[in-house]
C-alpha cells in the first residue's frame, strides 16, 4: 500500500452523539479525514486533493467515498466516530504548523 501524505493531524479523535450511549464506534482513518479536509473543507477538486496526498485520483475517490459513507452512517444512526490508523506520513504544512514528518500509524499525544 502506498504511503499517503497528510498535512493535518486532528486535535480531536473521537466524536460521539450527546445523550446517546456508546454502542458502536466507526473508525475513520487519518487519510480518510485528510481527504474530507482537502475536498470539503479546503474546497480542492479531486485532482488537486489526490496530488496533495501523493496518490492517484481513483485512490483518492475510494478514500473519500469511504469516509463520506462512514460519516453519514454515524450521523444518521447515532454512532461514534474515532479517527485513527491508516497508511500515512504527516508532513509539515505551508503555514509552519506541522508534526515534523512523523510516519506510520496514529500516535497518541
Amino acid at each position: 500500500m502506498h504511503c499517503r501524505r497528510v498535512f493535518f493531524n486532528p486535535p480531536v479523535n473521537l466524536f460521539k452523539p450527546a445523550g446517546v450511549p456508546l454502542k458502536e464506534i466507526l473508525i475513520l482513518s487519518v487519510d480518510e479525514i485528510e481527504a474530507i479536509r482537502l475536498k470539503d473543507n479546503e474546497g480542492l477538486d479531486q485532482t488537486k486533493s489526490a496530488e496533495s496526498m501523493n496518490i492517484s485520483q481513483p485512490t483518492f475517490q475510494r478514500i473519500y467515498n469511504s469516509a463520506r459513507k462512514k460519516i453519514a452512517d454515524a450521523i444518521i444512526n447515532g454512532k461514534a466516530l474515532k479517527i485513527e490508523g491508516g497508511n500515512y506520513r504527516i508532513e509539515k504544512n505551508i503555514s509552519g504548523i506541522g508534526f515534523h514528518g512523523r510516519r506510520g500509524r496514529r500516535f497518541l499525544q
